[in-house]
């Protein structure tokens, strides 16, 4: 109220879930981009740069608008107290306002009934899928996990679901029906036929078939083993938009956005692929939901031995994560530099527990030297286990 209710004065599309929101949200806004429209992107945790956040048709927030807007509502902020998060929200949706956008792509922060970013009317709302995360905020029981994301649903306004789970189908129906609002699966647009990764180029092909009206091929910029399901999600999200809004997507702006989702939103740290001899990944999948995806992939990878940079952070299913980890690793423990950062000592001890065996170390640039200095050619380092692992390394 006090900033003239922005959120009210720009289109949307509201993005919850527990894995994959960021990518769906980068690959939407991506497509609008091309598409011409002029999109905004709300997306949080940033790896760099606070100001990643904030973007319009890919460009981050001006560092003056930042510190004009700390400047000028400083005072309110001392009589009303807000949460950095609140602070950040509050900024993104004056922002947005200020440059007339055609439409932002607005990804909650965690949960989405209570989440912030939920005073938004969107054109359409995004569940990507429900894991257990965020356990002592949102509920320990992927049921009242999704409770609290459907709290995005609005009356009237058609809601995509990324992932069909038999525990979460029935709380989403029922959020759906009592709003009169049509819910729709992606997997009953699209499905996957295949997926064929081109790293040498840093691309992958994925073939999907359209609800048995004809096969497509889409080229993506986003390698990750969890982003066909990711892509499949931003496909049935746009096919529901472009029936439903007054914003159409035609098809060649669906594969050049797909193509440059990282030049156009931004997006990094997910399967990001840095070096050749020897490989090194990153990736910010931190739940057992998105580890379990990316470490039964990575099993499958050629290389000689594999060194694992690894932290985490306090508020996570420690051993849950832990259990999934490959024990024929060489760990490199490690502290996030964060205040929920999970001790080294603790981390060892609970890795230990489990026969992962490795060193540690005093912060994650000191584990990641010492992992390229150990890495011989044909080893693999992956880095891990906390965004905020790989937003230092990054």
């Amino acid at each position: 109220e006090y900033l003239g209710k922005p959120e009210n004065k720009f289109n949307s599309i509201h993005i919850a879930g527990t894995n994959g929101k960021g990518s769906v949200a980068c690959m939407l806004a991506s497509v609008l981009k091309e598409a011409g429209y002029k999109t905004g992107l709300c997306t949080s945790p940033h790896l760099r740069d606070f100001r990643e956040r904030i973007r319009i048709n890919g460009k981050m927030i001006p560092k003056s608008y930042v510190v004009e807007f700390v400047k000028n509502h400083k005072e309110f902020f001392g009589i009303i107290n807000p949460s950095f998060f609140e602070m950040f929200v509050a900024l993104a949706f004056d922002y947005f306002a200020n440059q007339e956008v055609d439409i932002a792509v607005v990804e909650t922060g965690m949960g989405g009934r209570l989440d912030s970013t939920n005073i938004i009317k969107p054109e359409l709302s995004v569940i990507t899928n429900i894991g257990l995360d965020h356990t002592a905020f949102l509920g320990n029981t992927l049921e009242k996990i999704a409770g609290e994301k459907a709290g995005i649903i609005k009356r009237n306004t058609p809601v995509v679901i990324g992932r069909k789970q038999k525990l979460t189908k029935q709380v989403f129906e029922k959020k759906a029906k009592d709003l009169n609002s049509e819910l729709f699966y992606a997997e009953d647009f699209y499905s996957v036929l295949s997926v064929n990764n081109t790293w040498k180029y840093n691309r992958f092909w994925l073939d999907v078939n359209l609800n048995n009206h004809g096969d497509k091929r889409y080229l993506s910029d986003q390698l990750g083993p969890y982003q066909p399901e990711n892509i499949v999600t931003t496909l049935a999200a746009i096919n529901v938009l472009n029936k439903n809004s007054k914003f159409f997507l035609p098809e060649k702006s669906i594969t050049e956005g797909l193509k440059k989702t990282k030049k156009n939103s931004g997006i990094e740290g997910r399967w990001q692929i840095e070096g050749k001899s020897p490989r090194i990944i990153f990736d910010t999948g931190h739940n057992t939901d998105g580890l379990n995806i990316t470490m039964s992939y990575l099993k499958k990878l050629s290389y000689n031995k594999l060194h694992f940079v690894l932290g985490m952070v306090d508020d996570k299913d420690i051993n849950g994560s832990l259990k999934l980890l490959p024990k024929n690793a060489l760990y490199y423990f490690c502290r996030p530099d964060v205040p929920r950062g999970l001790s080294v000592e603790k981390l060892q001890e609970a890795a230990n527990n489990l026969a992962l065996k490795g060193l540690v170390f005093d912060s994650v640039k000191s584990a990641f030297e010492k992992a390229k200095a150990t890495a011989a050619t044909n080893d693999l380092i992956f880095v891990g286990g906390s965004t905020f692992v790989v937003a230092e390394v990054i």
